[in-house]
């Protein structure tokens, strides 16, 4: 041991001397593994602000409010830690750590590998809402072209029930001025369906006016074709429907069609070139051409028989429209121009059914006969025969059916005492 003045001399003489910093190369080289942490926060810090810049941009995709409010203020975060992290280095004056450099730079790579982690997750979710983005579209393009293809067989079956194909619509007129067309049995075919929908239109109206006016509906049914067993109480619509077929059809095997007209031409020709020159025009449109024509007494005078005075006064309180009719005028009211679209219909049937040779034979099918499903058609699809019930038989008929050269149109027929299936 040293003599106590010996200590005290030796403790003066280190008092006494100077202090110099050292540079920061020796600083780095003497703790390198502070430092290593230092820059590994450095880097773990840089991977947590991109992973928050990737959220707030993800959160604009689509646009939400709270999650770009969220996002931001990651980012604010850290960039915050950031400049702590620089006023640290620039002061050289690392705060103490209760943990050793290694611990510290392990944790640094674990906290990286998590925000790196965070920064996948935000872009599978990104990736995600891109996909299902894409879905549905594919569903929006599928859905439009599902439309577009009814479209075009609405209007293919629309050029169907006018005698046209798509082929031919892009065709020349004739010597005429009409679009040609083939006299044919699917053209026939096509008239007769497009007669049927004109039918069940035309009875849509009256029925609801009929209700409008305080009909009693059962009754009206019963007084058409009485003792008929419906299979439901809204299976009544088709006596309305038989109603009008039959007073429309009357005198349809006539070539006259029961139109008393003194130069009245019939041959082959003629009513083909009738067909033709009334199945594009609007009949109201061609009335007021000529309200006197064959055509127009056609209408008045089936008119007058399918629309009873009694009906037409409880729909409109007077009988104006009728002797308008009488008259020898056509109104325009709109529920005689639904009748004019049943009477057209009706009326080119005719005309293309004289222009065979041989004609086109109608018949039609009386109440009780038993079912044929040669010659007849159930406008009904899911009825059905009871155990221990007899055949089938025809309660009403809704539409007559015609032969075409050596085929058959069935008639259609509604079918009295039938169940409906379950």
């Amino acid at each position: 041991m040293l003599p106590t003045g010996a200590k005290d001399s030796q403790l003066r003489e280190s008092n006494s001397q100077k202090v110099h910093p050292q540079p920061m190369e020796e600083a780095m080289n003497q703790n390198p593994e502070a430092v290593e942490a230092l820059i590994s926060k450095i880097f773990t810090n840089i991977s947590s602000l991109k992973s928050a810049y990737i959220q707030l941009q993800a959160a604009h995709t689509p646009y939400d409010p709270d999650k770009i409010q969220a996002a931001d203020r990651l980012v604010i975060s850290e960039l915050k830690n950031l400049s702590e992290l620089k006023h640290f280095y620039r002061e050289k004056n690392p705060k103490p750590v209760c943990v050793s450099p290694q611990d510290s730079r392990l944790a640094a790579e674990i906290q990286e590998q998590q925000s790196l982690l965070k920064t996948y997750e935000v872009m599978v979710k990104k990736f995600q809402s891109e996909i299902q983005n894409k879905d549905s579209e594919v569903l929006q393009l599928q859905q439009q072209i599902d439309e577009a293809t009814q479209r075009r067989a609405k209007l293919e079956k629309n050029l169907k029930l006018r005698g046209l194909s798509t082929k031919e619509s892009e065709g020349s007129s004739d010597e005429n001025g009409f679009l040609p067309v083939d006299l044919s049995p699917d053209l026939f075919t096509s008239a007769v369906e497009a007669t049927f929908k004109a039918i069940h239109d035309f009875s849509k109206p009256l029925i609801n006016m009929m209700k409008a006016a305080g009909w009693d509906l059962d009754a009206a049914a019963n007084s058409i074709e009485p003792n008929v067993i419906y299979a439901k109480r809204a299976h009544k619509k088709y006596a309305f429907e038989s109603h009008i077929c039959q007073r429309m059809f009357s005198g349809f095997q006539q070539a006259s069609f029961c139109v008393k007209l003194d130069d009245l031409t019939v041959t082959k020709d003629s009513f083909f070139h009738q067909f033709l020159s009334l199945r594009e025009m609007d009949p109201l449109d061609m009335l007021g051409q000529n309200p006197d024509s064959i055509f127009g007494k056609f209408c008045r005078s089936k008119y007058l028989v399918v629309v009873h005075p009694k009906m037409e006064a409880s729909f409109f309180g007077n009988l104006d429209q009728r002797n308008y009719l009488m008259g020898g005028g056509h109104p325009r009211t709109p529920f005689y121009q639904a009748f004019l679209k049943l009477s057209k219909s009706v009326w080119l049937l005719h005309r293309l059914a004289y222009s065979f040779d041989p004609n086109v034979k109608v018949f039609q099918v009386k109440r009780g006969t038993e079912f044929s499903d040669v010659y007849m058609e159930s406008v009904v699809k899911n009825l059905v025969v009871g155990d221990g019930d007899e055949k089938p038989k025809v309660g009403l008929m809704v539409m007559p059916g015609f032969w075409i050269g050596g085929s058959v149109i069935q008639s259609q027929v509604y079918l009295s005492g039938m169940k409906v299936a379950e």
